[in-house]
């Protein structure tokens, strides 16, 4: 199972805002009674027990106030999850915590309280219900809302919030996912896909041979921000400072846009190859294998690699690290393997021993996923039949290759 969350900004009537504060205040005032009830100074008789509770706030909070029964038990739930929360950092953690406070900005609606629409969503209330739109991009393309908000993904709890006189709805989405098959019995422990990262040229380039996102333009994109940012620090006024804040936050989303386009076409790429397993360099030792890799470079690493496992995990496909030492020096030819510093020059790849010219980058995302192949074999992980995703085929552990036409 997995599950996502969607934020979105409603388009609240006018008319509606008054009932919506109410519920705010109400739910608030409900879930903190049920809190206030459970809690103890004494922590091993804090109460998160949900039907204890129920039977001993129920009644007083419906008489109270005006929610309906669902939202009552969705506030007495929310306060039970804290109560618990609390208990276990003291009693388990060995930390402090102090009894839960709820302010009046959220409620908590499930499938009795709220219905989906494509375009809105209807809210219990206080009152009636209350029919709120999504404001959505004008072009959805790649946003959450676009990749989330179809059949597959089915809607579940959702909590409102309101934020400087707005109001977003958070919805969790879920859908089932089967983990993908390879389609031969050859292959039945899984197709890795190696992928290399790099501070020049094609930012990811897979063991298939594919070469994603360009690191040169994201480096320049960085340099131009980092230079406008360094003029308007030297201005020194207001306005300067304001402006540096609204450029960074436009240069933080483009690139973080820009991440999210790469790492979708990698997991496209493992996708169309039947892949079941991803293979990325450790980049706790990034530093070991790209000497002259900047901090932003670092970052971006990471965060392509975050996206990449949010993704992937949709797929059922999994994601492992290797060590990276000597990716870029060995040679990936199945029947060599002879590594040495100078088998690379630059771009360009050529065994000293075997003659196997590759590109290099390609060359090291091959031998990443042998890496993750290699560490199967030997942890006796029951994965001898796994293969490497190559370009015209996959190639096992034991270096027997497989053209693409005898996959299928």
């Amino acid at each position: 199972m997995v599950v996502r969350n969607i934020h979105l900004k409603l388009d609240v009537p006018e008319d509606a805002h008054s009932v919506l504060d109410a519920t705010f205040e109400q739910f608030q005032q409900a879930t903190q009674h049920v809190a206030d009830t459970g809690w103890n100074d004494d922590p091993t008789q804090i109460e998160d027990t949900k039907n204890t509770l129920h039977d001993q706030t129920y009644t007083e909070v419906r008489a109270q106030t005006s929610l309906q029964a669902s939202l009552v038990q969705s506030a007495r739930n929310l306060a039970t999850n804290a109560l618990g929360n609390c208990k276990d950092r003291i009693l388990k953690d060995g930390k402090k915590a102090s009894k839960p406070e709820f302010r009046g900005s959220v409620v908590v609606y499930n499938g009795r309280t709220i219905t989906y629409n494509d375009d809105h969503v209807t809210l219990a209330t206080v009152d009636d219900r209350v029919t709120a739109e999504f404001v959505t991009p004008e072009d959805e393309d790649g946003t959450p809302f676009a990749e989330y908000w179809t059949s597959e993904w089915e809607r579940k709890e959702a909590t409102l919030h309101k934020r400087d006189g707005t109001y977003y709805l958070h919805v969790a989405v879920q859908k089932e996912v089967k983990p993908p098959d390879s389609g031969n019995d050859s292959t039945e422990n899984g197709v890795v896909l190696g992928v290399d990262l790099n501070v020049d040229g094609s930012l990811a380039v897979t063991s298939t041979g594919a070469f994603l996102g360009n690191a040169d333009y994201l480096n320049h994109k960085r340099d131009e921000y980092e230079r406008r940012r360094g003029n308007l620090q030297q201005t020194g006024t207001r306005s300067a400072h304001l402006t540096i804040k609204s450029i960074g936050s436009r240069f933080a989303r483009w690139s973080a846009d820009y991440l999210h386009r790469v790492s979708k076409a990698i997991v496209q790429e493992v996708v169309e190859n039947d892949c079941t397993a991803i293979a990325f360099e450790n980049l706790t030792h990034i530093r070991e294998r790209i000497s002259n890799a900047s901090k932003f470079q670092q970052w971006a690493f990471r965060e392509l690699q975050r996206h990449v496992e949010y993704k992937a995990e949709e797929y059922g496909i999994e994601v492992d690290m290797v060590a990276p030492a000597y990716t870029s020096q060995r040679c990936s030819h199945s029947s060599c393997g002879f590594t040495h510093e100078d088998n690379r020059n630059g771009d360009a790849f050529e065994c000293l021993k075997c003659g196997k010219q590759l590109h290099a980058d390609y060359n090291a995302a091959r031998n990443i996923g042998w890496r993750l192949l290699q560490h199967w074999l030997k942890s006796g992980a029951g994965r001898a039949t796994s293969q490497l995703a190559l370009k015209s085929g996959t190639v096992n552990a034991n270096g027997q290759f497989r053209p693409t036409a005898l996959r299928s």
